[in-house]
């Protein structure tokens, strides 16, 4: 049996880890590398092997990071099936059809402002193409097990992430893997906190927060206080998110401050269609998360869903106060870039940073103090008040990530720390070898192991 690493190993993002047991090949998550400009070429090379020879996908969880190359590997060739939750299936279609969407429209972009480096610059993939990947899921039932083949097997259970968000364990050759996916928090404010493994011979865990540990601060004080600071100043509040559950437990913050009298009563935008589309996700999947049916329509009121672009046009251009919720989470594409075009220049304007930042990207420029990002090709000057709020990350921090591994009854033979940069992987990797004893390894990008 052997395991390659050809993506998220020294990255958080590209998550594809392969496994080959007696001529079965199964790729764990199918992800699109984002951030620097090396990683983001890597999504226009072909796979090590070929996409046909590729019998099983076994989706974690339908973030972008997971799942954004299925389209690639079905165009090139993959026949295989793909297994996921039901929630992961409905969300992995949103991201898919919304990546496919952007694609599209900063190619045409691209070649209308003629600032591409290309000739014609092209989509990875089309909105067509990430449609042919939809015949391909099979969804399974968590903590049940699902046979592969004859000798192979998988069990998912709840990782806490997202909805739908799965660690994998799976079983061939008498030995079980486990696979993290990405691990949620045990105290977060819309997920059920994720089960620990009992039993590993190899396990596969995620590090994307192994140097951190997330600020004991109240979050709703952060939001009022941010919100009612720039509304003093006739400022707008720009909240760049990922569509997918960030932008329900921000809107589910600003309810309860609006419903508490603490925030005021000015425009509250959410300027995503997929993270509309995902509201439909969260009432459709109650056992999921821990928000009732009646706090998912009463919050849902408090905002002014956009989802036409010609409307986002309207409201970028509407001064008065407001706070607006924008995808894309790391600021890499999707509406938020027009409304930084029209608002990043200005003093009062406050853009408020939620979630993790890739390595790269944008909105890891603004939190390192960028005095001017690229948007479209051209250049903006930052003077809008750049902020972060920490403790409404999806991700386990470290602390989070130590105790998901204490319940195990064995010693794994190895510890595999992958979707991490190099210094939260090695911090994490002295962790963990100094609380349990595990024998750890950090895989470079392309290695291979036989186990």
């Amino acid at each position: 049996m052997k395991v390659k690493f050809i993506g998220g190993a020294g990255t958080v993002t590209g998550s594809k880890t392969l496994i080959e047991s007696n001529g079965i090949r199964i790729l764990i998550d199918c992800g699109l590398f984002q951030g620097i400009k090396p990683l983001r070429e890597l999504n226009w090379e072909p796979l090590p092997i070929l996409p046909a020879t590729i019998d099983f996908v076994l989706l974690t969880h339908g973030h972008l990071d997971h799942c954004g190359w299925l389209p690639r590997l079905v165009n090139q060739g993959f026949e295989g099936k793909i297994y996921c939750t039901s929630p992961t299936k409905d969300i992995t279609k949103l991201i898919l059809l919304d990546s496919a969407k952007i694609q599209e429209e900063e190619a045409k972009k691209a070649n209308e402002g003629k600032y591409s480096k290309h000739e014609i610059a092209e989509p990875l993939y089309t909105v067509e193409q990430a449609e042919k990947v939809f015949p391909f899921f099979r969804v399974i039932k968590t903590n049940e097990p699902v046979p592969l083949d004859a000798q192979i097997e998988a069990i998912y259970t709840n990782a806490g992430h997202i909805l739908g968000a799965c660690s994998i364990a799976l079983t061939l050759e008498n030995k079980t893997l486990v696979f993290s996916g990405d691990i949620g928090r045990d105290n977060d404010v819309l997920m059920y906190p994720p089960t620990k493994p009992k039993k590993a011979d190899y396990v596969f865990l995620e590090s994307t927060y192994g140097d951190r540990l997330h600020p004991h601060t109240d979050t709703k004080l952060e939001l009022e206080t941010y919100i009612n600071n720039t509304v003093e100043k006739g400022g707008t509040i720009i909240i760049p998110s990922f569509a997918v559950e960030r932008a329900q437990t921000i809107m589910y913050l600003l309810w309860q401050l609006r419903e508490e009298d603490r925030i005021p009563n000015i425009l509250y935008i959410i300027d995503t269609p997929m993270g509309i589309n995902a509201l439909n996700i969260f009432s459709n999947n109650k056992k999921w998360h821990k928000l009732s049916l009646e706090e998912c329509a009463e919050m849902s009121k408090m905002f002014s869903l956009v989802s036409d672009y010609q409307e986002t046009i309207e409201v970028i251009f509407d001064e008065q106060p407001k706070v607006v919720i924008a995808a894309s989470g790391m600021v890499t594409g999707g509406r938020v870039l027009g409304y930084l075009e029209h608002y990043i220049g200005l003093p009062e304007t406050t853009v408020i940073i939620v979630g993790y930042q890739a390595e790269g990207t944008r909105g890891r420029k603004l939190l390192e103090g960028a005095k001017e990002i690229k948007i479209h090709g051209r250049y903006y000057q930052v003077k809008a008040n750049i902020l972060e709020i920490q403790g409404l990350s999806a991700h386990g921090d470290q602390k989070d990530l130590l105790n998901w591994l204490s319940e195990l009854e064995n010693k794994p033979t190895r510890v595999f720390l992958v979707h991490g940069e190099n210094q939260p992987m090695d911090e994490l990797r002295i962790k963990i070898h100094e609380k349990y004893g595990f024998d750890c390894k950090i895989p470079l990008m392309g290695q291979e192991f036989e186990l």
